[in-house]
């Protein structure tokens, strides 16, 4: 995903201090930063996970009656 950013620079004493950021950018922006996270749990759960047993999500279903 590609997001374009249309950032405002604001100086103080003649160095960059902050950003400003169209709210829509900004959303698009956390949006695509907390779908990152998500990732980068997802795989430490994988990999702390190792060689643990597994079920099927159909037998577990069957089980719950869903």
């Amino acid at each position: 995903m590609t997001i374009e950013l249309h950032p405002e620079i604001l100086r103080k004493n003649g160095r960059e201090e902050f950003v400003v950021l169209p709210y829509e950018e900004y959303i698009a922006l956390r949006e695509w930063i907390d779908d990152a996270e998500d990732l980068l749990a997802l795989r430490e759960a994988k990999r702390e996970e190792g060689a643990a047993p597994a079920r099927p999500f159909e037998e577990v279903a069957r089980e719950l009656g869903l």
